[in-house]
């Protein structure tokens, strides 16, 4: 049981968190006892990582919840599935039915896929299915739903009467000509279904009606049963008051959206919900991931590279600085957990707290002992050319001979995911370095030494033999580029890790065989 003198000290964003949710919202949680917090996800593209990364990241706050109050908690995730199709994304087949549905709400979009009723449920079931492959706790809503079988009426009509000060709110911020047009309302055309932006003629109020101007022809619709959704801003009001949403986070570019939304939710007589602001997800180039465009990794990639827990790590860390997502992060962020686990073991509970695979495990953290991390268990992928499990492991127990797969778990998956992640990503980058007369000489010296060693030196000794031939061959003053040149030419990368331990269990022999290999090669 953690301390509660702990828990009110820690920094740990996700008490931090909790902790304001309680004191920000504590007259509106005891009153309806419960704690309800939102993920928003609009399905006009597959879900992708982000998306994950704010169920993930919620999630996490629950569980700093839970250590915190009794009290019965509830995500709900969100699905903005009756909002207008506006882009075709890059990453669908047959996008030829989308384009002939452009703009219609997206549960009325033909699915590209021929799996579903709609685009919008298809992506709606994506989305589920990889939240519950990941175990998540939610309650899935569809904006479509709930429109339609009346649950937002009693809102909606609120929304009418507050018409004119919701006005007050959004007008200003938009610019001349968008003035003019804006309304809070958009009608779904009776004739082709689709989401109608068009300006607002006369409000009949005792009717729940709008009349619209629909080029120059008044269309009178209901605003109740899903005759009728909302703009955004509004909509993600609407959403807080009729769920009752004590917490959501959202991206940094969605700011401006949450000061307004808390300005309208405010006019409809409820408080606004505590909020979290996160940087958002880049590519390789530094663009924002998007859905419509489909860059970046995505959620099948990671989980056939690495294990689920490595990406909760990647969601947990920093998440109010922006990241680049993409494949070569995946092994960093596998060698970062290892490293965690390893920490935790000696850690105290306010240092676990602070311990990010703490949130990822929910406080059980796993106490297998990590036989290498997962940079060497790929050079090792190589410099074996194991193609299966078993061959790697081979090479493993040349090092720990006493071990068997069944008592290291996370480990055995580690060597599957490697052989698969080395054939996909590093295979394909790798560029190995043509040595001058001196970096040849240096790394023949190496191999000179390495011949005088013996299989029982401890990784040390060996790492220091490599030292010596550095320091005897112009690398003294700048070890940093001996080591660079080693890994650049026998591993065709810039960086790894520590030759010594690599050595011990690869075998001298066979790493002296290797680097005349690759000496000739060159």
């Amino acid at each position: 049981m953690l301390d509660k003198e702990i828990i009110e000290k820690t920094n740990a964003w996700p008490f931090v968190e909790a902790k304001k949710i309680l004191k920000e919202r504590n007259k509106y949680i005891n009153k309806k006892g419960k704690i309800i917090l939102q993920t928003g996800y609009g399905p006009s593209g597959l879900p992708h990582i982000g998306t994950f990364g704010e169920v993930a990241r919620t999630s996490m706050v629950v569980n700093a919840l839970n250590y915190l109050t009794d009290i019965p908690k509830e995500i709900i995730t969100f699905s903005d599935d009756m909002d207008g199709l506006r882009k075709i994304p890059d990453n669908i087949p047959n996008k030829e039915v989308l384009i002939k549905n452009l703009n219609k709400p997206l549960t009325k979009v033909p699915d590209p896929f021929e799996k579903y009723k709609s685009f919008g449920e298809h992506n709606n079931e994506m989305l589920k299915k990889f939240l519950n492959n990941f175990d998540f706790k939610y309650s899935f809503k569809s904006s479509t739903e709930l429109y339609s079988n009346g649950f937002f009426n009693e809102t909606l009509v609120l929304i009418l009467n507050n018409f004119e000060k919701i006005m007050d709110i959004i007008i200003p911020t938009l610019g001349k000509e968008r003035q003019k047009t804006y309304s809070p309302f958009l009608p779904i055309c009776p004739k082709t279904q689709k989401v109608l932006e068009i300006p607002v003629k006369e409000i009949i109020s005792k009717e729940n009606k709008i009349i619209f101007d629909n080029s120059g022809k008044d269309l009178e619709k209901s605003i109740l049963d899903g005759n009728c959704k909302l703009q955004w801003k509004v909509d993600w009001a609407m959403r807080w008051y009729a769920l009752d949403v004590d917490f959501e986070m959202y991206g940094k570019d969605l700011i401006e959206s949450a000061i307004l939304s808390n300005k309208i939710v405010r006019v409809l007589g409820k408080s606004n919900p505590s909020g979290f602001a996160y940087e958002l997800f880049l590519d390789d180039k530094g663009e924002k991931i998007s859905k419509s465009k489909g860059n970046g990794i995505t959620i099948d990639q990671w989980l056939k590279y690495a294990s689920p827990e490595s990406l909760s790590l990647f969601m947990y860390q920093n998440p109010k600085r922006a990241k680049k997502l993409y494949n070569e992060i995946v092994s960093k962020t596998v060698d970062e957990y290892f490293g965690f686990i390893e920490k935790s073991k000696k850690q105290d509970q306010s240092q676990l707290l602070l311990n990010p695979v703490w949130h990822v495990h929910n406080g059980n953290i796993p106490k297998e002992e990590i036989i290498m991390s997962f940079s060497m268990l790929l050079n090792l992928v190589e410099t074996s050319n194991a193609e299966t499990k078993d061959i790697l492991w081979k090479f493993v127990k040349k090092y720990k001979p006493n071990i068997e797969e069944k008592n290291f778990p996370i480990f055995d998956r580690m060597v599957g995911y490697a052989i698969t992640y080395f054939n996909d990503v590093i295979k394909q980058t790798k560029k190995y370095k043509k040595p001058d007369d001196n970096e040849n000489k240096a790394l023949l010296q190496l191999v000179k030494i390495l011949e005088g060693c013996n299989e029982n030196m401890t990784p040390e000794d060996i790492q220091t033999q490599i030292y010596t031939a550095g320091k005897e061959n112009g690398y003294k003053e700048n070890l940093r580029e001996w080591f660079k040149l080693i890994y650049e030419v026998v591993f065709g990368v810039e960086n790894g890790p520590r030759i010594g331990f690599f050595i011990s269990f690869f075998g001298l022999k066979e790493t002296i065989n290797l680097i005349k290999e690759k000496l000739k090669n060159v």
